[in-house]
């Protein structure tokens, strides 16, 4: 079993509030850490409505169901019974001792209609990702706390780009199989998600189109979301591409990047740009291996961008401190891979860039931000494939690509 980062800040929720609910996609280890939280005692029972004799008793009698529970509880897969979230919520207002309930689900329940009614403000959220660069190599990364430092820890990297990490994604099973046999598992995973799961969240009129739909944005990774251009090559009404971008999400086969907005005295982009969330599934449903990545610099560069993004969302789910993330693009051309909004409004850019060495102009766009933001601009880091950690000013410096898990 790997270390889940997000088990900490998990255990802190259950001694507080009566509700928490862990979100993620299917194989990500919901279940695993959830049972794992039963046999440290913090939960009383797991139960998954998977079964299909308890689901048909949740969805028969939902108030029914829930008042015959005893204990500490874990309700997994909870998406399959919504009808649960009524009496939930007035059953945990009649009573709102912390650690009652643990709900996971592997679709996004507040993206169904009234869940997020039902639940917010009675409950903690938690998103649980794939497994980051630390979780697989069993060690927390300090990368976000060490940006928001008043001192920049220096590191020496290898220099080279990560392509197995890219091609190996972060699903546990997975990243545990030979390379040789990843491509069938990702190939049965897409496969099996988009029939069994799309068929209960909703009514998909050509099933055949989502398939088509994330092949092309995983084509177009950390790019502007762009739903004219979307429409056009798939030969989709707008209507029916936001619906299924939207059970996409809600699958957590994507993620949106949201557009950083400030008052700074300039245009701004407002689209989101578009995360696969696991640079390994969108690799292989592209068929793309190592000798393509290795094979062209723009290709690898959109994908390590991406992949470095997925990796900051990742671990600001347990960073210990508020984190946003957004992108920063201008009409004017300048922009910056990451914007990371942490404790006090302070602002910390990042830039990804797949190369060995950096030109002054590469920091073109943390400089035009740390100029607009003056002092609330706290750092610029330009991650990059070379060995050295390299100050270009005070607060901009070029750091390997692995400290992203490695500090």
């Amino acid at each position: 079993m790997f270390p889940r980062h997000l088990s900490t800040p998990l255990r802190q929720a259950l001694q507080d509030r009566p509700v928490v609910l862990l979100l993620g996609g299917r194989q990500v280890g919901k279940s695993t850490l959830a049972q794992a939280l039963v046999a440290e005692g913090l939960l009383d029972r797991y139960l998954t409505l998977d079964d299909l004799s308890l689901l048909a008793a949740a969805q028969l009698d939902p108030q029914g169901f829930l008042s015959g529970l005893q204990g500490r509880v874990v309700l997994d897969e909870v998406q399959r019974a919504p009808g649960l979230l009524l009496p939930l919520k007035a059953l945990v207002d009649r009573d709102r001792r912390p650690g009652r309930f643990l709900l996971t689900g592997s679709a996004n329940l507040l993206a169904l209609p009234k869940a997020a009614e039902h639940l917010v403000g009675r409950m903690a959220l938690f998103t649980l990702w794939p497994l980051s660069q630390g979780e697989v190599e069993g060690r927390k990364e300090e990368f976000l706390p060490a940006l928001f430092a008043e001192e920049l820890p220096p590191l020496q990297g290898e220099g080279k780009p990560p392509l197995e990490r890219l091609l190996r994604g972060g699903y546990p099973e997975a990243v545990l199989l030979p390379p040789e046999r990843r491509g069938a598992w990702f190939r049965d995973y897409l496969a099996t998600l988009l029939a069994r799961e799309v068929r209960e969240l909703g009514q998909v009129e050509r099933l055949g189109e989502l398939p088509r739909l994330y092949a092309l944005l995983a084509a177009r990774p950390a790019q502007l979301l762009n739903w004219a251009e979307l429409a056009r090559t798939l030969g989709l009404p707008a209507t029916t591409l936001r619906r299924y971008f939207a059970l996409l999400e809600t699958l957590y086969l994507v993620h949106t990047l949201p557009p950083w907005q400030a008052n700074l005295g300039k245009r701004l982009a407002k689209s989101p740009k578009v995360l696969p969330t696991d640079s390994g599934l969108a690799l292989h449903a592209l068929g793309l291996e190592r000798a393509h990545l290795e094979g062209d610099p723009t290709l690898l560069g959109k994908y390590l961008e991406a992949f470095v993004a997925m990796e900051v969302v990742k671990q600001a789910g347990y960073a210990g401190f508020r984190l946003g993330v957004f992108h920063y693009r201008s009409h004017s051309g300048e922009e910056v891979d990451l914007v990371l909004e942490g404790p006090g409004g302070k602002v910390v850019g990042v830039e990804v860039k797949a190369r060995g060495s950096l030109r002054l102009e590469d920091l073109r766009g943390l400089r035009s931000l740390a100029q607009a933001l003056g002092p609330r601009f706290h750092r610029g880091v330009v991650l990059y494939l070379g060995r050295e950690t390299v100050p270009f000013a005070k607060n901009l410096h070029a750091l390997p690509l692995e400290a992203l898990w490695r500090l």
